[in-house]
Order: structure tokens, then C-alpha cells, then sequence
């Protein structure tokens, strides 16, 4: 009873109030298939040591990104991150409270979200940033309720090559709402379908740039055509270092920018935890139905520069009906650790960093496409793009990895099914040198 506390009478009484007869029925939203039909086939139990040897054995079956030229992207980068942010994130000043409800106590805190909003704007082209959600694919879903809100409309179109990932959160999130989200066919190329698909009932257009498959678009066109039909805007990236070479969402007309900033000062770590961004324009109605926090400054009692939460939109600060976000934090390390990364790099060194990956993105792009069967699917690109190769790609990659490059994402893992087993996502980075550049030539020519 210490640890299972509820009795019979008590979970009897408790089903009774919702209105159910049993507890399966709370799950039945989640398929059947996924639903666990008695324990899991472990072992009832080991010694710390035993379980950490076991672990360690399965964990050294991986390649590491360290151990091997890496050229996995697909929304997950490896970047170079300096060894002082890691120290700065663990300094004192910032291990305090983590939700900053007391402004006398969280000034720390609450001063890098202040500082961290202020870079993602300016990095965005856009007004107003929040203090981060929890990672770009929620983030793009919270952009979708928002625009509804605003907009009143309840149609939003996804584009095709928005990162497949990103689209099903959305899907998810609006699955239970009067929204109607629809996704275009997902293909590498131009974005005209988007722009024939507006029409006066559209609430917004989900656009990423650059997209899943590494094509930059122009983005300027289709934000005049949503415009023009009373419809908003919502550029998504899934590269936040690519900013530093290309033109703004902000610039090309966006109304909300949402993206994955773990590129800047956080590492793959396994998937996560990463930080979401989260920008739109400084209009009040835009910014009254913005998701999460927003910090701001102000000064105390006595005239000092201080800082609060200006905005807090979830239903424990406010009535329920008005709260605009279920997001429930923000990812505070995170956002620490990329603030701390971005103000290390400047404009110069997002600029050089940028640059350096644009460089031997396109040197390993000409060396690839050049191989006999491959093709260079996507023109312009950052530091992302696709090749079509004469085979499956999911194959190739693997007969990569015996050989020792990881060399990319094949579509057909993000979208299977879909007749996209011949082309392969790869991704370039300021980590990837020459020797790693060659090595992944030499492999694939084998491999060929």
C-alpha cells in the first residue's frame, strides 16, 4: 500500500465520477497494437553493476557521431560546441530555481530568457520572440493553434516538405479540434502547389526553409498569396545556423516563425532534450495569443533594470478559457545553453560558422553527384541536400556504416512507402573536414 495507495472503493468511486466503467477505457484513444498486453520480457531484476555492464554492451553496438565522418542530418546536427558553454551552464547563478514565479529570486533566469528572446527575434527577422518551447515540432504545432486563433479559420495547409515529423505533431494536436489540417504531396522541387491551394477559407500555410529535403525557397510569393486570402504565414527550420547565411523568414514576409534551435549549443544527445523557437510580428493580437512566456524588462521599487514574466499564457496563471498554450515550461537549460553558444559566436562567428558549412556542403555535393548513377536532387541548398541514387538508399547507407561513415537519412525512413526508396538526405557541417569528405567518396564508389 506504500507505493499503490488507491484502493478498490477508490478507483470504483473515481470511475464512477468520470463516467466510465473501467480504466482501458481511459486508453482508448491509444491502438490497441500499442498498448502493452502484460509485462514487458526483462528480467525481474540485476545489480547496478550487471545492468550497467549490459547497458554499456548495447550502447557500444552504436557508432557514435565522434567515431566516424558524420553526415546525418534530417532536422539533428552535429555541431561544434565550445567546452565554456557546458562550464557556463553549470556555474552557480544559474542553478536556481527553474520556473521563475518569484521575479526577487529568478533574476538570473529570468535576465537569459529576456536575453535569449532578443536573439531569437533579431535572428528571425521577426517583433517578438517568447522564452522557447519545448523543441521545433511542437513549437510548429503551437503556430498552427495560434493562427486559428487569430484568424478565426479552422483550414490550415502544411506543405509537403515540411519535415514529416513536425507535420504529425500537428496532425496530433489538431486531431481532436474543429482544425483541419491537410499536408501536400512530399516531393523535392518548387512550391507552386502551396500557392494554388490558398483559398478564403484558409487560416494558414506551414512552410519550412529550408525544406526536409534541403531545397531554400523564396519564400516572399507564397506570403504575398496567403495575404492576399486573409491567411498567415508560418515559416518553420529545422537548421537554426543556416540564418546566418540566408535571408530572414521575417524579411520574406512570415507572420510566425517557429524552428529547432539544437544546432546553436546543444548537442544531438540521442534525440533530445533540444529547445523550440518560437517568434511572430509585434502586433497585440499576435502577441496576446502567443504560446509559453515571454519575459520583459522592467525596473524595481527602486529604480534598478529587472526583469519579470510579462507573459504567462498557460491555465495556471490565467482563467482556462483564455490560456493560448498546453505547453507546460520552456526548456530553460536549453535556452541557456543556446544563448550562451550564440553570444560566444556573434554575427561574425554565425556568419564564419554558416559559410564554413555552405562550403563543404556544396564541395561533398559536387564530389557525390559526380560519382556514375547519382544525381543532386535539390540546386540550392544550404547545408542539406538530396541525391538520388541508383539503388535503395536505405541499403546504401547501411553497406556507408560497414565501412565507417554514417552517411545520411534515406527518405524513404521519414516517408515510407512513398516511392522515395532511391534518395538519400545527407548533411555537411563546420565538423566534417576534408579527410571525412574523401572517405565518404571513396565509401560510396565502393558501395556503387
Amino acid at each position: 500500500m506504500r507505493y499503490l495507495p488507491l484502493t478498490d472503493a477508490d478507483r470504483a468511486e473515481m470511475l464512477d465520477r468520470i463516467g466510465i466503467e473501467s480504466v482501458d477505457e481511459i486508453f482508448s484513444d491509444v491502438p490497441a497494437k500499442a498498448r502493452l498486453d502484460g509485462l514487458l520480457d526483462l528480467p525481474l531484476r540485476k545489480s547496478e553493476m550487471e545492468v550497467e555492464r549490459q547497458l554499456s554492451a548495447l550502447s557500444n553496438r552504436n557508432i557514435a557521431a565522434s567515431q566516424a565522418p558524420f553526415f546525418v542530418g534530417a532536422g539533428a546536427y552535429r555541431r561544434h560546441i565550445p567546452a565554456s558553454v557546458d562550464h557556463l551552464i553549470q556555474r552557480s547563478e544559474y542553478l536556481t530555481g527553474y520556473t521563475p514565479y518569484q521575479p526577487e529570486i529568478s533574476q538570473g533566469t529570468l535576465q537569459v530568457l529576456f536575453e535569449f528572446q532578443t536573439q531569437v527575434a533579431l535572428l528571425t527577422g521577426m517583433g517578438v520572440a517568447n522564452a522557447s518551447m519545448y523543441d521545433g515540432s511542437t513549437a510548429c504545432a503551437e503556430a498552427v493553434l495560434m493562427a486559428c486563433r487569430i484568424t478565426r479559420r479552422s483550414k490550415v495547409i502544411l506543405s509537403g516538405n515540411l519535415h514529416p515529423h513536425y507535420a504529425e505533431c500537428a496532425h496530433t494536436l489538431t486531431r481532436c479540434t474543429n482544425i483541419e489540417t491537410r499536408s501536400n504531396l512530399a516531393r523535392p522541387g518548387g512550391l507552386d502547389d502551396i500557392i494554388n491551394a490558398i483559398g478564403e477559407d484558409t487560416s494558414a500555410v506551414v512552410v519550412q526553409n529550408p525544406d526536409v529535403f534541403g531545397q531554400a525557397h523564396d519564400l516572399t510569393p507564397i506570403a504575398d498569396a496567403a495575404h492576399a486570402k486573409g491567411a498567415i504565414l508560418i515559416a518553420v527550420f529545422t537548421e537554426a545556423v543556416s540564418m546566418g547565411l540566408m535571408k530572414t523568414p521575417g524579411a520574406m514576409g512570415a507572420d510566425i516563425v517557429v524552428g529547432e534551435g539544437q544546432s546553436i549549443g546543444v548537442g544531438l544527445q540521442f534525440g533530445g532534450p533540444y529547445v523550440g523557437l518560437f517568434a511572430c510580428r509585434n502586433d497585440r493580437n499576435y502577441v496576446r495569443n502567443m504560446p509559453g512566456r515571454l519575459a520583459g524588462e522592467t525596473v524595481d521599487a527602486d529604480g534598478r533594470r529587472s526583469f519579470v514574466l510579462t507573459l504567462s499564457t498557460r491555465e495556471q496563471h490565467i482563467r482556462r478559457d483564455r490560456a493560448t498554450s498546453n505547453i507546460c515550461t520552456n526548456s530553460g537549460l536549453m535556452a541557456l545553453a543556446w544563448t550562451i553558444h550564440m553570444t560566444l559566436l556573434g554575427d561574425t562567428g554565425l556568419r564564419t560558422m554558416a559559410q564554413l558549412s555552405h562550403e563543404r556542403a556544396c564541395e561533398l555535393a559536387n564530389r557525390l553527384s559526380s560519382l556514375g548513377g547519382v544525381e543532386l536532387v535539390t540546386d540550392t541548398f544550404f547545408n542539406e541536400f538530396t541525391l538520388r541514387l541508383p539503388g535503395n538508399a536505405a541499403e546504401m547507407v547501411q553497406a556507408l556504416a560497414d565501412r565507417g561513415v554514417l552517411g545520411g537519412v534515406p527518405a524513404s525512413r521519414l516517408y515510407p512507402g512513398k516511392g522515395l526508396d532511391d534518395l538519400l538526405l545527407v548533411a555537411a557541417t563546420e565538423t566534417n573536414t576534408q579527410s571525412d569528405i574523401i572517405a565518404y567518396e571513396m565509401a560510396l564508389k565502393e558501395v556503387l
